[in-house]
């Protein structure tokens, strides 16, 4: 396993050293995940890529300029992120070993959710069991960008079976793929470009020119975990006595039917493994929509299947360290058979 950090002359992200630190990241996020006293990283991007946008339209209004200075939000918030948590680490790195590996381990554990994640989805299945309609629907809409104050419990439920699914890549995969070849640097570049996509990457008429770098940088960094995770999941769907055939099934059939390029496999997959149906109608600011189905309808939604969907997503996860620990082991391994030749 070799990163920039390395190329700089930093050993710590090397052999091992770089599994034990993506496991003990994991870990973390997954008992303790992101407590609010503690600021997150993904605040300061946040206003970084608000001022950003503040002082280009100040300067610029055409469609053609504002499509040119789009190209600056991946330069500045990604490319900044990748450069400042690298001086972190570097730093600590001459202090002490262990005081760097330590910063690994916070830093990625920070551009991962899979706490954050279950939390939400597990919040919606709490207020569904307690027949609290109008509280699932509210904290549904906390984690979803459609109108749900209408929504009656099987749309509920396949909300937040969506959200669950979709994010698997980008909340957990993605920054994990991204750690394992570049440590903390790469992982919070990608966390950075995740948080572009979701803060300006809008195809309106506000980001149709502005945000389209941000948009498809972030496709890019995600088409290679997405269809990882839609592996994961059908392995785990095997493994958890669900439909895996189904959902290998569903992958082929429907995951490039989704509007995103990437957003259909997780989501397919896990239609496929529940036997449920995905997409539908939705609506948006009092706008109606329609996304293409994922899976077929062998039975209505039901409460349980957010339970199902969060133990896919964990499953999932696991599997994912477990490879990226293996990989090391093997890179480590093979490291060590040329160097003892």
């Amino acid at each position: 396993m070799i990163s920039l950090s390395q190329l700089a002359g930093w050993p710590i992200w090397t052999g091992m050293t770089g599994a034990w630190i993506i496991l003990a990241a994991y870990i973390l996020d997954r008992f303790i995940g992101d407590p609010r006293w503690i600021p997150h990283p993904v605040i300061g991007m946040g206003k970084g890529i608000s001022a950003l946008e503040r002082g280009i339209r100040k300067r610029v209004s055409s469609d053609q300029c504002l499509k040119r200075a789009g190209v600056l939000f991946p330069i500045v918030i990604a490319g900044g992120s990748f450069a400042l948590t690298w001086g972190v680490v570097y730093i600590l790195g001459l202090i002490h070993p262990l005081v760097a590996a330590a910063a690994e381990v916070v830093l990625i554990a920070t551009t991962i959710a899979s706490k954050g994640l279950k939390d939400a989805g597990m919040e919606v299945y709490r207020h569904l069991s307690q027949k609290d309609w109008p509280a699932a629907r509210r904290s549904l809409g906390m984690i979803v960008g459609r109108d749900t104050a209408h929504l009656d419990e099987p749309e509920v439920v396949r909300g937040t079976v969506e959200t669950v699914a979709e994010n698997i890549v980008d909340a957990i995969v993605s920054p994990l793929f991204y750690a394992l070849i570049g440590g903390a640097p790469l992982a919070m570049a990608y966390r950075a470009v995740n948080t572009l996509d979701s803060m300006v990457g809008y195809k309106n008429e506000k980001y149709m020119h502005l945000g389209w770098a941000s948009a498809r940088l972030d496709d890019w960094a995600n088409w290679i975990p997405a269809r990882i995770t839609a592996l994961l999941l059908i392995t785990g769907a095997w493994f958890m006595r669900l439909d895996a055939k189904g959902a290998a099934r569903m992958v082929r059939r429907d995951a490039r039917l989704h509007p995103s390029p990437n957003s259909g496999f997780p989501e397919s997959a896990v239609a496929g493994a529940l036997g449920i149906r995905l997409g539908g109608h939705n609506v948006y600011h009092g706008v109606a929509s329609f996304r293409a189905y994922m899976g077929e309808q062998t039975r209505l939604m039901e409460a349980e299947d957010i339970v199902r969907t969060t133990r896919l997503m964990f499953w999932s996860a696991g599997a994912f360290v477990l490879l990226c620990w293996l990989t090391a082991l093997v890179i480590w391994a093979a490291g060590g058979a040329l160097w003892w030749n």
